[in-house]
């Protein structure tokens, strides 16, 4: 999904600028932008409907493994990847919220978008994989639950799109704000992956063998569907 989250890094004008450094590892890039086209597949091809359904469901599958991926990169990927590096305790988000807040790669409030957007798009999946709409459309797990079941998880599965809807445009609107208003190039550094400001230490180099790693463990998963 991942994901794609907004890379929110907090950069204080008062300081001097530093030299760019890698703050988004390359694995990290490939999934956001991966997760952003397949996302993007999902909704139109669900709101297209009809033969589309088939192309959606699909696109469902294939955000499945990148989610393991996140999952599994979040454990063991590169500095600013791993989700304990940017965990939003309540001691972070209040630091951040009077301002005193000091740190690298997503804030606080990032952070819990990230970890929103991943906990919605894992309960889309999951009830997608589950699900059957007894017109077109039946996800590969749906014989493994009883057909009234699997009709109730659709409805979750749709009603959960609408809370998906309203997290993208607050998604777009945060973007928007940080690139025209307080001039802070989310989007760049997301695709280069290097951001400059406060950011002082790299995200280190990534071990392309743990990298193999999450991608087998995605492509696994994949054989389950």
């Amino acid at each position: 999904m991942s994901p794609p989250a907004s890379p929110d890094l907090d950069v204080s004008a008062a300081q001097p600028a530093q030299p760019p450094v890698l703050v988004w590892d390359l694995p990290l890039r490939v999934f956001h932008w991966a997760l952003v086209g397949l996302v993007t597949a999902a909704i139109t091809t669900g709101l297209l409907g009809g033969p589309w359904m088939v192309w959606h469901g699909r696109a469902g599958q294939a955000i499945a493994g990148l989610l393991v991926f996140r999952l599994t990169w979040g454990l063991w990927g590169t500095r600013y990847a791993r989700f304990w590096q940017f965990l939003p305790t309540p001691q972070r988000v209040w630091a951040y919220v009077r301002g005193r807040w000091q740190g690298h790669g997503h804030n606080p409030l990032g952070a819990l978008s990230v970890f929103a957007v991943l906990a919605l798009l894992i309960f889309q999946v999951t009830t997608g994989l589950l699900g059957n709409d007894e017109i077109g459309f039946a996800g590969p797990w749906s014989g493994w639950v009883e057909e009234d079941t699997s009709l109730k998880l659709t409805g979750w599965h749709k009603l959960a799109a609408t809370a998906l809807y309203v997290w993208l445009g607050l998604h777009v609107l945060a973007i928007a704000v940080y690139q025209l208003w307080l001039k802070r190039p989310l989007l760049q550094a997301m695709w280069t992956g290097r951001a400059a400001g406060a950011v002082s230490t790299s995200a280190g180099r990534v071990s392309w063998a743990l990298a193999l790693l999450s991608v087998a463990l995605a492509g696994a998963f994949q054989l389950l569907l």
